[in-house]
């Protein structure tokens, strides 16, 4: 055998295998962590069977493998809704999901790959509004916990019948319509209002208790000053104008601006006298 042939062969065996490896390698997927599939037959349909993580072979052209996502996801789902008193309420939820393995057969047969998006906004708004609708305004606010758990139980039974579980539902913004809120900024205003007007009440009283009380102290006082009139006479008045005296004559000794001269005496002191002309 001539070295010509042996390549030949060696390169058509290296040409078999390259061939058969790319119909294996075709033949195979991956499922990673976290993910489930289902086959789709193109002459029997969706099998039953759930295929789990790892490599799988199928049949290329005649089987197809759809992955699934089975772990824990958020979605945000806003609802605007009304109240037991007919108030506008925004509520938006947050809702952990993930499809049942079991049942994601079922799941791709009747809603599909994104089934999240057919299923989660319609069910959170319809069981929003149930739950909603049995609570004020006021109890939406003061009883939050007990709306939480509600719509927790409602919504989790609900998404059960899709094939869904909610590992975790919390509502995470709660408003009101701009009526209700201008109603509430309305209310605390007259509260306060009220509060400063019950305050100036009772500074009033308390005002007029305290000119009670000196009215009568002066009336005491006034009393008293009769008594002591009656008993010293003159004494007592003169007695008062020099303690009067006394303390305006203090007050005066402390000004830098009052100064003192003898009696009797001229202001000029230090002023020459002028010789008089007729002498």
């Amino acid at each position: 055998m001539s070295a010509s042939q042996f390549f030949n062969r060696i390169g058509q065996f290296g040409l078999g295998v390259a061939l058969v490896g790319g119909v294996v390698n075709s033949a195979l997927y991956n499922v990673d962590g976290g993910h489930r599939a289902v086959i789709f037959d193109r002459f029997t349909g969706i099998k039953k069977d759930v295929v789990g993580e790892g490599t799988h072979f199928f049949i290329p052209w005649v089987q197809r493998p759809v992955i699934f996502d089975v772990r824990s996801r958020p979605r945000n789902v806003p609802v605007m809704t009304g109240s037991k008193d007919l108030q506008n309420v925004n509520i938006t939820l947050r809702i952990l999901f993930r499809p049942i393995p079991d049942q994601l057969p079922r799941i791709y047969t009747i809603l599909g790959q994104d089934y999240e998006e057919r299923v989660l906004p319609s069910i959170t708004t319809e069981v929003l509004k149930a739950v909603v609708a049995q609570f004020d305004a006021g109890e939406l606010i003061t009883q939050r916990d007990l709306v939480s758990q509600k719509v927790s139980d409602d919504l989790t039974e609900r998404a059960s019948q899709f094939g869904v579980i909610l590992d975790d539902i919390s509502i995470t913004h709660l408003t009101f319509g701009r009526e209700f809120t201008l109603a509430v900024e309305l209310k605390q205003v007259a509260q306060q209002e009220a509060e400063k007007a019950r305050f100036l009440v009772e500074k009033a009283e308390q005002n007029k208790k305290a000119a009670v009380i000196t009215a009568e102290g002066d009336a005491q006082a006034a009393n008293l000053l009769a008594k002591a009139f009656g008993q010293a006479g003159e004494g007592l008045v003169e007695l008062r104008r020099i303690e009067a005296a006394e303390d305006i004559a203090y007050q005066l000794s402390r000004s830098r601006q009052v100064s003192y001269l003898p009696g009797g005496q001229n202001l000029l002191l230090n002023v020459p006298t002028p010789p008089n002309p007729a002498q």
